[in-house]
Parts: C-alpha cells; structure tokens; sequence
C-alpha cells in the first residue's frame, strides 16, 4: 500500500556529513509520523529520529541529537535525514519508516506500519 525508498547512504570520513532521503509512494495521506531507525550488523533495530505532521514536533536518540536532523517535505512525499559530525558508530544500515498511527509514541519499531529497504551509511575512522 505504501512503499518507502531511501537513497543518500554511502562511505564517509568520520567528521563528515551525508544527508539520506526517503521518498514515499501509494496511499500516503494517512501517515502521521515518519521515522529513521538504523541496524548495525548482529544488532537489533534502533530509533533515531521521527517527525510528525507538521514537521513541528521532532524526536531524536540520545546519540545523534545535535549531530542529525530529521525533516519532511509533504509536498514531495519525501523524509530527510541531514547527518553531520558522523563517528564510525554511526555505521549501520539505515531505514525509514511510516506510522499511519495516532498514537503518541514514536521510538518502538512496532508503531510504524511500512518500512523502506534500508540504506547503508559507513563512516571511516
């Protein structure tokens, strides 16, 4: 029903900044918060930003808040992530995702409904 793409992911100097895009597609006007997770190898699944609606109302990990920021454009049906003062812990496999939700919470995978295929962010030391 909705499919979601990232794009923007790649190699990077630690220090250096990428910013990753996911553009979503098919039955879209339901989604009410939009979200970045990343997956490191052997690990599970973690939060690390989401945007609601307005664009107003923004959440970030304890890790990245001040280093990312997450933005949408509705308009264009698209989810930004600007990352900047990358580290190598930093290097993971990146996805977006939708919640055609309500609800207020935001960090649990379980709340959104479509994920993307995930985009690959390796950062050198």
């Amino acid at each position: 029903q909705v499919q979601l793409v990232e794009s923007g992911g790649g190699l990077v100097q630690a220090g250096g900044s990428l910013k990753l895009s996911c553009t979503a597609s098919g039955r879209t006007f339901g989604s009410n918060t939009m979200g970045w997770f990343r997956q490191a190898p052997g690990k599970e699944r973690v939060f690390v930003a989401a945007i609601k609606w307005t664009g107003t109302i923004k959440n970030y990990a304890a890790s990245v808040k001040g280093r990312f920021t997450i933005s949408r454009d509705n308009t264009k049906n698209t989810l930004y992530l600007q990352m900047n003062s990358l580290k190598p812990e930093d290097t993971a496999v990146y996805y977006c995702a939708s919640s055609t939700s309500s609800s207020s919470s935001f960090a649990p995978a379980r709340a959104y409904d479509y994920w993307g295929q995930g985009t690959q962010v390796t950062v050198s030391s």
